[in-house]
């Protein structure tokens, strides 16, 4: 590389929560800028999550954090073109894109559902992949099954 690599910019937690995690959810949440307009999307969800959730002994921001955990991919596909052939190799994720990944997907999900407000979406979308369903969950589980089946071209990894 001739350049050196960009450092890390620093995150600031949330205000209500003070976690650094919710604040690179609002931020991949976020549409031109609307920070503020996040924030109060992701937290009406938590409040809906909460209110649906009373049984369950944990916070909603508890069940928000297993349901990330529960969506987050261990491994994913890449095209490697080797002779003329292109295979999709599995290879395995660093934890930042990991991280990154599982929550732009739980938002993706959130978008595609139907219902009433994005909080009501992405309550529904929080509580379906606490309960391994829904899409997000689901495109795990392909990406897991794709890299299952590509397992034989594992030693082209770079």
């Amino acid at each position: 590389m001739r350049k050196a690599k960009p450092k890390k910019r620093l995150i600031l937690p949330d205000p209500k929560f003070n976690d650094q995690k919710v604040s690179k959810f609002v931020n991949h949440l976020m549409y031109s800028g609307k920070k503020s307009l996040s924030y109060e999307i992701f937290y009406a969800a938590l409040d809906i999550v909460g209110e649906k959730m009373k049984n369950e002994e944990k916070t909603s921001l508890d069940i928000w954090k297993e349901a990330l955990d529960k969506i987050t991919p261990q491994v994913e596909v890449k095209s490697r073109r080797i002779g003329g052939a292109t295979f999709q190799v599995p290879t395995e994720i660093r934890p930042d894109r990991k991280e990154s990944i599982s929550m732009k997907n739980m938002i993706l999900f959130a978008r595609k559902r139907g219902g009433k407000s994005m909080a009501d979406k992405l309550a529904a979308e929080i509580m379906d992949a606490y309960n391994e369903q829904g899409g997000a969950f689901k495109r795990k589980e392909d990406l897991h099954r794709m890299a299952e089946a590509n397992r034989a071209f594992a030693h082209f990894r770079f």
